[in-house]
């Protein structure tokens, strides 16, 4: 299974890790792939740290375990850098995303010493400026579709588009800033030098 693409995501009770890797889990699907969606918990409660993984192939998926070596990590919380070791296990031709405001060289302190790529996006400001509030799971989405490669821009686009129609039947009101927030993150995700 040398095709296979894993995952893990750290985050925050309450700031839709775990939903994001589920979203994520849904759109691989839809593109004809096998899939693995699922979130591990500690104490639950808002704001405790919730580790959430993904794992998608071409090929049937015959593991069933938490994911120790993954390909690509999401921190959805900067604060977790210094009290979670993100980076443990994963591969360095894979890469790190993060949502932080912080400058290049103070991240990659907080890595120890990690050697892949390590992108960073301002999720905090672009939920502000399309939902109105705090949500940085929807453009953290977005920044792991674009340093993956998982799969096309467009047909997340389009699946997210279609996704969300049924999430939010009853709240249609919320669609577009969603999109909108998919769309700037596909754009302001940078590499860290």
């Amino acid at each position: 299974m040398n095709d296979m693409i894993e995952i893990r995501w750290h985050g925050r009770g309450g700031q839709g890790a775990k939903t994001a890797s589920l979203l994520l889990a849904d759109a691989a699907f839809n593109t004809g792939k096998y899939i693995q969606g699922f979130p591990e918990y500690g104490p639950e409660r808002m704001g405790a740290p919730i580790t959430a993984y993904n794992r998608i192939s071409s090929s049937p998926i015959r593991i069933h375990s938490n994911i120790y070596e993954p390909d690509y990590v999401v921190v959805v919380d900067d604060t977790l850098l210094d009290s979670v070791d993100v980076t443990a296990g994963l591969k360095p031709e894979g890469a790190i995303v993060i949502n932080t405001v912080k400058e290049d060289e103070e991240i990659k302190k907080s890595l120890k010493g990690y050697s892949g790529k390590v992108y960073k996006i301002d999720a905090r400001k672009i939920s502000m400026e399309t939902l109105g509030k705090y949500f940085p799971n929807t453009p953290m989405l977005a920044a792991i579709i674009k340093v993956s490669k998982i799969m096309d821009e467009n047909d997340f686009l389009n699946d997210m588009q279609g996704s969300f129609k049924h999430k939010f039947a009853k709240k249609p009101e919320v669609i577009d800033g969603n999109m909108k927030a998919l769309e700037m993150a596909l754009k302001e995700v940078k590499e860290v030098k």
